[in-house]
């Protein structure tokens, strides 16, 4: 399944991932490439929990990207 990271640096010089479609599921790393692979056990932690529990897995959230004139 494929879905989409945000990923972002914090603050505190951490990197913080979150998956928009699993309310709840962020992590972090020391880098990018750190928080990439987190953010993926935490995604896969998550879907394993909805199993478990027989809930259903939320559809991946579509996107665009759209260009504008400033």
């Amino acid at each position: 399944m494929r879905f989409r990271v945000i990923i972002e640096k914090g603050e505190d010089g951490m990197f913080v991932a979150e998956c928009p479609s699993l309310p709840g599921c962020i992590s972090e790393g020391k880098n990018r490439s750190e928080a990439l692979e987190n953010i993926k056990d935490a995604v896969r932690g998550y879907l394993d929990s909805l199993k478990k529990h027989k809930e259903p897995i939320p559809p991946p959230i579509q996107e665009e990207v759209v260009e504008v004139n400033a």
